[in-house]
Order: structure tokens, then sequence, then C-alpha cells
């Protein structure tokens, strides 16, 4: 008995113990089994610092803090709402810069090389020393910005009396895929990779396309997607005659519809830098994704193939993403027109986007000297991006 009473005790010791003990200590082995030593985002700026610091040399630096530091927001203005947002917007010190373009001439373009043109076609002006006329914009496509160097933060939408939002918040640079597209009157348009939707209303502002088919391989991504739509675009637009929202495996989009759409937009998924450098959360670099990060070039040359096939001779594909990556961008259309003229037949020419990104060069900081597309990247002053995009014509 008295042995039993001295065990009591001591368990009763030990629990006192046990509840004076501090926290952080109880604890300790919780937390160090639940959070990585080396999360998603410092294994991406890891893998940045090894791989840009090489592409993109001195720029790099700057580059980087930029990537880190907070971004900058542009408001897609929503035709569809009946609220004048735009001179709310214009009160606040904010400017449409789609309409504050420099529509100056362009300066003569140099040629592309010989080594460049023999396996990647680019259409460049027709003769030495000819400037270039600014291209054709849509002109109900307006996105506004605070100046620049002012990080200003855009207050959230607010419903008009249809219960429609004013402007939809994106990175002002993402527009400039659905700006270049160049969407005409009756086009039938297909965007292959459309959540979460930002890009796909940018489309819709035109008021120009005839049939829209809006795609996403995830299901639950389809369905924010939709609701987007919902909140932008009024029910009677949302019909199976003029929009259609699926949720199919993309890259067997040529397939499905093969030579049928005037533009193709493949705004694919990629490692999304800016998002891998400050968000843990369904971040590709996490270690348990390792193996759907590596795959990313292949799945995005596959959606790209797809798209060129959907796109009838005569149109207009535009590939986009939010890396910096070369691997991911300008190798995956190279891959990419050569893959389709030697497995397929079609025969692409890069269309020169740089009269287009010469119109914005007061907004957005861009690449120098890429032999195939445009990239604008992150700094300080201007931070957009990055958003890369080529643009290609399909020729047969």
């Amino acid at each position: 008995m008295a042995l039993l009473m001295d065990t009591r005790f001591l368990l009763r010791k030990v629990k006192d113990l046990r509840s004076l003990t501090p926290k952080r200590n109880r604890v300790k082995e919780k937390w160090a089994a639940t959070h990585p030593k080396y999360p998603p985002t410092s294994l991406a700026l890891q893998h940045f610092d090894a791989t840009y610091s090489v592409q993109l040399g001195k720029m790099w630096p700057s580059v980087r803090v930029a990537l880190l530091s907070e971004r900058k927001y542009g408001a897609l203005l929503n035709n569809f709402s009946h609220d004048a947002v735009l001179a709310d917007l214009q009160e606040k010190g904010c400017r449409d810069f789609i309409n504050d373009a420099d529509t100056e001439a362009q300066p003569c373009l140099e040629q592309v090389s010989e080594e460049e043109s023999s396996d990647v076609p680019v259409k460049k002006p027709d003769s030495d020393g000819q400037q270039l006329s600014p291209p054709q914009l849509s002109p109900n496509i307006k996105c506004v910005v605070f100046p620049r160097g002012d990080i200003t933060r855009f207050k959230p939408a607010r419903p008009d009396t249809y219960r429609l939002l004013g402007y939809y918040l994106l990175d002002a640079a993402s527009v400039l895929p659905c700006l270049a597209l160049n969407v005409q009157e009756g086009h039938n348009v297909l965007d292959l990779c459309a959540a979460p939707g930002g890009k796909t209303l940018a489309l819709l502002q035109t008021q120009a396309i005839r049939f829209l088919c809006v795609n996403d391989t995830s299901v639950s991504r389809t369905l924010r997607l939709r609701k987007v739509l919902q909140s932008y675009v009024p029910k009677e637009f949302l019909t199976d005659e003029n929009i259609r929202i699926t949720s199919f495996d993309g890259t067997r989009w040529g397939d499905i519809e093969r030579n049928s759409f005037d533009r193709v937009l493949v705004d694919v998924p990629c490692t999304t830098d800016r998002h891998s450098l400050t968000e843990d959360d369904n971040n590709i670099f996490s270690k348990t994704r390792t193996g759907e990060r590596r795959r990313l070039p292949q799945v995005q040359l596959a959606l790209l193939l797809a798209g060129i096939e959907a796109t009838c001779p005569g149109g207009e594909i535009m590939y986009s993403t939010c890396t910096l990556s070369q691997i991911q961008n300008l190798s995956v259309v190279e891959q990419a027109i050569h893959l389709a003229r030697e497995k397929h037949g079609i025969h692409l020419e890069v269309v020169d986007l740089q009269p287009f990104t010469h119109m914005f060069r007061k907004t957005f900081h861009f690449a120098p000297d890429l032999h195939l597309g445009e990239m604008v990247i992150p700094h300080l002053a201007a931070n957009f991006g990055p958003i890369y995009m080529c643009k290609l014509r399909r020729l047969t």
C-alpha cells in the first residue's frame, strides 16, 4: 500500500512538472515535424539564384529585389458594369496605360540574322530603314495603374445595381498578351488555360468575339473561373451561343477541335516565379511536387502544340507565362515551331512584338535583346511581371 501511495505521489509530481514546462519546449517536437527545414520559398530562391543569375547576368540583383518586394497591380475595367469607375480612379491618380500608350512611329528594327531565321522565321520590317507604324489596339480594353514608383493599393471593386463588379485586379502586364493577340470583329477565340480568369475577362472586354471557348484542365479552377465570369459578365452573355466553359485536358485539344479558331491564347501553367518566392501554400517548389515541376516544360510544349493545331491557317497563337525561365519560355516556343513542322506539317512564323512593346515602355520594364518573344521583367519603379509572351502566326 505504501508503494502504491509513493507511485501516485511521483506521478502527481511529474504531472505538475509538465504543467510548469514552458510551452515552446512542449511543442518543439511538433513544430519541427510540421515546418520543413527548407520551406518551398527558400528552395525557389536558391533555384532562381542559381539559374537566373546566369541567364540575366547583371540584371538579376535588381530583378531579385523586385520579385521579393510587393507587386504592383492594375485594374482591368469592366465594360459590362454600369458604374463609371474610370473617372473615380483617375481622380485618385490612376491612368489608363493602354490609352496613354506611346503611339509615335517606331524606330527601325534590325533584321534577324540568317542563323536565327533559318529555323525560326520572324516577321520583321520589309526593308531596311523603314519605320513601323504603331500596332492597332482594341479601343475597348482599359486598364488603369498608379504612376511609376507609386505602390498605392486598389480598393476591392464594389458591385453595381446589377451585382456586376466594376474592375478586376491583376498584374497589369498580364493584359499585354490579350492586347497583342489582336482580336478582331467576329473572331472565334480559344483560351486554352483560362483559370483564374483575368485574361478571359480582358479578351471579353474587346466586345468583338463571336464565340469564346474557355478551358482549364482543373475542374476546381474551372468552377472558380465560372464564378469570376458570373461576377463580371451579364447572364445573357454567358450562353452556350457566346461562351463555352470546359474542363478538358488541354494537351489533347488538337484532337478535339482542329483548325477551328482565329485566335488562341495559351497561357500555360509555369513556376509562377513571384508566387514561388512569397507563398509556401500551393508552391510548385514543394518537395512533394518536384516531379510536377520537372515535367512543366513537357506539359507546356504539349499545350502549345495543341493550341497550334486548334488554330486555323492564317490564325494567330499567343504563348505566355509568368516566369523568367528560358527553358519554359524561348525553348518551348522553339521546340513547338520545329515539332509543328516536322510532325504535323504546320508552318509558323514568329510575329515581331517590338513595335507593340515599344508603346508601353513608359509603364513596363522589358527585357532587352530577346531573340524570340518579349518579356516584362520586375523593376522596383514598375513592379509588374514577370510576363513572357510570344506570338505565332500559322501559315499552313
